[in-house]
């Protein structure tokens, strides 16, 4: 990278604000790094040691993350100061790694009234511990529906971030890269956060209005505003499923007409595209909560457990009953 010319014009504050990234096992590397670059990237491109960081984990000797790789940390749990921002840094099998103790500390430092984060499923904790209550927030999509569930006193969203006074949560992925711009931004100016942006060579910065997914024709690889329309509407109502003739109706179409749409673009009919959305929808809440299968059955629109079983085994080759004994064992407490 070359070096650069000049310094951003910023006013260099009293002591550098600290960062406390909290690496839960099987974290997820990206949003972690994309994070604690921009606080490197903030200092380099204004010439001030505007941040600093520290990196913590239960035990304090090391954590690994979901690619396999071992980080050395700088302490374990320790107390903070109201004036730090904590990130708790999640990743895969999230309720495995929330432990009690994490949850008491979290519970403990909040007290304080620091900002306390959670990046990608980090949300979960924060959760789990009460911190999210009665604010806005949001997960990666893949946990949206489990957690959406287990937590209805969280306003969850579907946007990339969300920042709801001192809490602050993200969707994974590049996600914590737009939060952490916007928190430059909102600490040093828009200067300082496009300057950090192009050192990284990201052109476009997102937004907490910016939703995490692709559209649905970028999704499909067919752009067909009907086809889109229908499953949007198929997404939005998995519990209570619409007719097909209803789908139809809806964007102007008939029932066969509809079909062959379906045929044409998806090779599958409307039915079987629509039974696989609700599929996968039982499969992340098997997975992901501890539901009984029943309520799993009904959340996805079936009426009754047994047609549930039918329909997964002849999905996925195995019983809703099996996938949640192997995966069972993996939910933390």
């Amino acid at each position: 990278m070359n070096s650069k010319t000049e310094d951003v014009q910023v006013t260099a504050p009293a002591k550098p604000r600290r960062f406390v990234f909290v690496l839960l096992e099987n974290f997820s590397l990206l949003p972690f790094s994309a994070a604690l670059e921009c606080l490197r990237l903030a200092n380099r491109m204004s010439g001030k040691a505007l941040y600093s960081w520290r990196i913590l984990g239960e035990g304090g000797e090391s954590q690994t993350c979901s690619a396999g790789t071992s980080f050395q940390l700088q302490g374990d749990l320790e107390d903070m100061q109201r004036d730090d921002v904590i990130l708790v840094c999640g990743g895969i099998e999230i309720q495995h790694a929330t432990t009690k103790r994490l949850l008491n500390w979290l519970r403990r430092e909040a007290r304080k009234g620091p900002v306390i984060g959670g990046l990608c499923t980090g949300s979960y904790v924060l959760a789990r511990a009460g911190l999210l209550d009665g604010r806005r927030a949001t997960i990666h999509w893949e946990n949206y529906d489990s957690f959406s569930e287990e937590f209805e006193d969280v306003g969850l969203s579907k946007m990339i971030f969300a920042i709801d006074g001192p809490r602050i949560t993200t969707a994974g992925g590049t996600s914590s890269l737009d939060m952490m711009l916007k928190v430059l931004a909102d600490d040093h100016g828009p200067e300082l956060a496009n300057a950090v942006a192009d050192q990284m060579i990201y052109s476009s910065i997102r937004t907490d209005q910016d939703s995490q997914r692709l559209s649905v024709p970028t999704r499909i690889g067919v752009r067909h505003p009907k086809l889109s329309m229908v499953i949007q509407k198929m997404e939005a109502n998995i519990e209570e499923p619409i007719s097909p003739s209803i789908l139809a109706k809806d964007v102007g179409m008939s029932t066969r007409q509809l079909e062959r749409l379906f045929r044409r673009y998806l090779n599958r009919s409307p039915k079987r595209y629509y039974m696989e959305l609700r599929l996968e929808k039982a499969r992340n809440l098997l997975m992901q909560t501890d539901m009984s299968v029943i309520n799993v059955a009904l959340a996805c629109g079936f009426a009754s457990p047994s047609h549930f079983s039918k329909c997964y085994r002849a999905h996925y080759d195995t019983t809703p009953y099996r996938e949640r004994g192997t995966h069972g064992s993996r939910q933390g407490s």
